[in-house]
């Protein structure tokens, strides 16, 4: 009735009132059903009884009773009420990235993930937190916000009883239970729990380090990575060992910190059976075994299977000593040289391990000149 009644206003009216004889007229001339008799609904839906003035209102209420259409993925289960809606979805299972950013190139399945990423370059943030004036550059993440500020996390594992904000933090943390890795390095295969795990990982690959330290210049390839570091520079130290009260920087190094107390070594190499405290520990171990050597030293053009074993390894062509004791002043070219020096002062003495190093090497070394010296003869 309202459009027709704006037809009509809008073709034969300059300044007219509108009269209740008019709005009749109309309704009659586009309902043949329609009857004069004011008040009366003779339109009426034959599932429900419901009556309607005009046969438009009764289609439109008659869709409610129909099943929905449905647009089903022949690639999953998935369904959905529009058409427009499959396609898009279907880029998922076909890779088709149709969408690409005009400034860095990346690609994405729909026009919606497009604009959201475009404020990424444009600083642009348009949703903003009513309690504590934090914005940000979806919606959705401001939904996902004001939970830290009510403490809410309605999502719990039901394996181990851990609660969550989103529902796909609890996604990410049941395949830390479940063990599955669906994203995958394209370069060397190596696999995570969470997509944002992948991205950072890519990161090491292209050399991208996006977080700078405001201190001292130094780069990192994640936030997290800068906010440990940033600790160095103000002493904190918010996690601390309950068993020798040692205060450490990050959850990380109190967690390898723990297995020193424990004794456990979890990661073993399937080649000798060493064994190791932390799995980067192992992958660094099997380079020993392989050979492999990724890194050269420009000047000298040694290799190393570590980056930051050519980086002290420079300091001895640089003579670079970033590492100072506070006590005496001497410089060291390593942060263990400088902790070992430290135990000239404090009297400590060297863990079992670094004990046991130190004979490996002395051994080592007394090997070597016996060696030298039956050479010599």
């Amino acid at each position: 009735i309202a459009f027709v009644r704006r037809q009509f206003e809008d073709e034969f009216i300059e300044n007219k009132p509108f009269s209740s004889q008019d709005e009749e007229q109309l309704v009659k001339s586009s309902d043949p059903d329609f009857t004069t008799h004011k008040g009366k609904k003779l339109s009426s839906c034959v599932v429900c009884s419901r009556s309607f003035r005009n046969k438009s209102n009764l289609n439109n209420h008659m869709k409610t009773h129909k099943p929905k259409k449905t647009f089903s993925c022949i690639n999953c289960p998935k369904t959905f009420n529009q058409k427009s809606n499959l396609t898009t979805h279907m880029r998922i299972h076909t890779g088709k990235k149709a969408f690409s950013c005009v400034t860095c190139g990346k690609k994405f399945r729909n026009k919606a993930h497009l604009i959201s990423h475009m404020r990424i370059h444009t600083g642009e943030k348009p949703f903003t937190c009513m309690t504590c004036g934090k914005s940000f550059t979806q919606i959705g993440h401001v939904g996902a916000h004001m939970k830290s500020h009510t403490g809410e996390k309605p999502f719990t594992c039901v394996t181990c009883g851990k609660q969550f904000r989103e529902k796909r933090g609890l996604i990410s943390h049941m395949r830390s239970h479940t063990g599955e890795k669906p994203f995958s390095c394209g370069t060397c295969q190596k696999s995570f729990f969470t997509k944002d795990g992948l991205s950072c990982h890519k990161r090491i690959h292209k050399g991208e380090k996006p977080f700078s330290c405001k201190s001292c210049e130094k780069t990192f390839t994640t936030k997290s990575c800068l906010a440990s570091h940033m600790m160095t520079h103000t002493d904190e130290k918010p996690f601390s060992c309950g068993t020798c009260g040692k205060g450490l920087s990050s959850r990380s190094h109190f967690t390898y910190h723990m297995k020193t107390h424990t004794g456990e070594k979890p990661f073993t190499c399937c080649t000798c059976g060493k064994s190791f405290i932390q799995k980067s520990h192992l992958a660094t171990h099997m380079k020993d075994h392989t050979g492999e050597k990724l890194f050269t030293c420009g000047i000298c053009g040694k290799g190393f299977s570590l980056r930051r074993c050519l980086t002290i390894h420079m300091r001895t062509h640089t003579g670079e000593k970033p590492f100072t004791c506070g006590t005496c002043g001497k410089g060291f070219s390593t942060k263990d040289g400088l902790n070992s020096h430290m135990r000239i002062h404090t009297g400590e003495k060297p863990p079992e391990d670094m004990l046991s190093k130190m004979l490996d090497l002395e051994i080592v070394f007394k090997d070597f000149m016996c060696g030298l010296v039956c050479t010599q003869e």
